[in-house]
């Protein structure tokens, strides 16, 4: 009982720290969120290989950054233009993987009208193979004769990677004790800036009411013209852009990267997505935030070693109470 009041006063005394850091957490967790949410909305499966979408944008972050000379001493205006540019390599490079992803693994099953567990079986081979590949791109490279070419990019490929510089962080504001500083306030704007331009585009584009039409009823969709097969490479496409921005905001707050780092985030982000109502694009924010804070309460209350813990059991009770999650309304009811 000691422990525990003192775990509750830690708690109370870093409340604005733990809130804001979860909220930039949330975040991330969210827009990895979007790829399960809107693939689930769209074709009711379940991509669990979208977490290793997000794994290749974590390396195309950390390769750009290679790329364009990034050292221990780059700052200011050439760290930002360096994060801008890897952002948007990111974000091709993770929805590349996406459309391949789309392409092998699930086109030929939905073309089949195979069962949904086929198609829930091949996201899992997809997934292992997307991480082993990564993490073998060092024999991968030497078995074709270019290790030498590419080594800083494929060496140590099992190992923890890191950025060359460390971000350095400025304060800007006070929260409560907490002073807010600039990698928060980046990863919490650009991530909700992206959502709010994922979400007016699929309420009010063209494109947008496709996917809404086949989330709601396929068959009608199809009669009144609309390409099912295009509406799902566009929904792999904008998980996957989500998913490349979310490395970028990830490797800026964390910093270093590995072959199987997107198992245990993209298992959060499916349960982010499961809570705020899967199938439901604000939904996924929600979710996201919501655990991402969660977590952070929950680890100065048991222990950092919970946190993992913290978050599937506060899945498990929302789901008791909330089935369909705290926001539930599907893809397809979405209002314009």
């Amino acid at each position: 009982m000691h422990a525990l009041a003192l775990n509750f006063d830690f708690l109370f005394s870093n409340f604005s720290q733990l809130t804001v850091t979860g909220l930039a957490l949330g975040a991330v967790y969210a827009m990895v969120a979007l790829g399960y949410t809107m693939v689930y909305g769209v074709l009711q499966l379940i991509n669990f290989a979208h977490s290793e979408v997000f794994m290749y944008g974590t390396f195309a972050t950390l390769w750009t950054v290679y790329f364009m000379g990034g050292t221990a001493h780059t700052s200011g205006f050439a760290l930002a233009r360096m994060f801008a540019v890897a952002m948007v390599v990111a974000m091709v490079v993770s929805a590349l993987v996406a459309l391949l992803l789309e392409r092998v693994a699930y086109r030929p099953l939905l073309r089949r009208n195979s069962p949904q567990l086929m198609a829930l079986i091949s996201a899992i081979g997809a997934s292992f193979v997307l991480s082993e590949s990564m993490g073998l791109r060092d024999n991968i490279t030497r078995w074709i004769g270019l290790n030498d070419n590419f080594s800083r990019y494929v060496s140590g490929a099992r190992d923890t990677r890191g950025l060359p510089m460390d971000i350095q962080t400025h304060k800007l504001f006070p929260i409560g004790n907490y002073q807010v500083t600039n990698i928060d306030l980046i990863v919490i704007c650009c991530a909700l800036l992206m959502m709010l331009l994922l979400d007016q585009f699929v309420r009010r584009s063209r494109l947008g009411r496709g996917i809404r039409a086949v989330a709601q009823d396929p068959e009608s969709a199809a009669l009144m013209g609309v390409n099912s097969t295009r509406v799902v490479q566009l929904t792999f496409l904008l998980g996957g852009l989500m998913a490349g921005a979310a490395a970028t905001l990830y490797m800026l707050r964390i910093g270093a990267t590995r072959f199987d780092a997107g198992f245990i985030l993209g298992v959060k982000a499916f349960t982010a997505a499961v809570m705020g109502g899967i199938g439901n694009l604000r939904g996924a924010l929600v979710g996201g935030l919501v655990l991402g804070v969660a977590e952070n309460w929950g680890s100065a209350l048991v222990g950092t070693q919970w946190k993992d813990v913290v978050a599937f059991v506060l899945l498990v009770v929302i789901l008791l109470f909330r089935p369909t999650g705290i926001l539930g309304e599907s893809l397809g009811k979405a209002r314009v």
